[in-house]
């Protein structure tokens, strides 16, 4: 197998998803930190997973999340480039429809955290766009939307 490295400078043969991926490292997008750091006139950007790196991308967010304040969510410390596929929950609306936000093979960032005082889960997924943080149970069971928003 041909090794390949994304821009981000993670090594895609060391990638469980190596083998369904589409993100940067074969075609060059579909990926959020990809676009964010080409959007700079970076072709590479290692700097995003380094604690101190300069990407800004990742402490933006962040921000963005801590704002938001929700009371009973643990302490977001970090986010990880997420395939689609492992984040697109299905949400049932008010009305009935079901619906899903994210595209299974675009590159998001993300994380998991607990809910205080339960055995609920927060899943946050971020796009250039958009900032989703949902509350749900076991391996994403009974997903329920906490906040959908446009980003900054």
């Amino acid at each position: 197998m041909k090794r390949s490295t994304a821009v981000c400078g993670l090594d895609c043969a060391e990638c469980e998803l190596r083998d369904s991926c589409e993100g940067c490292g074969v075609l060059g997008k579909n990926c959020m930190i990809a676009t964010c750091c080409r959007s700079k006139g970076q072709e590479r950007c290692e700097d995003f997973f380094k604690p101190d790196g300069k990407c800004g991308l990742k402490e933006q967010l962040l921000s963005e999340i801590r704002a938001l304040g929700i009371a009973d969510m643990e302490d977001v410390t970090t986010l990880y480039a997420l395939k689609g596929s492992f984040v697109n929950l299905e949400y049932m609306l008010p009305g009935g429809q079901k619906v899903k936000f994210w595209e299974d093979d675009k590159i998001y960032l993300g994380n998991q955290v607990g809910k205080k005082g339960s055995d609920r889960c927060y899943g946050i997924t971020a796009d250039e766009t958009y900032l989703l943080i949902c509350e749900y149970g076991e391996n994403g069971s009974d997903p329920e939307i906490v906040v959908f928003k446009r980003r900054k």
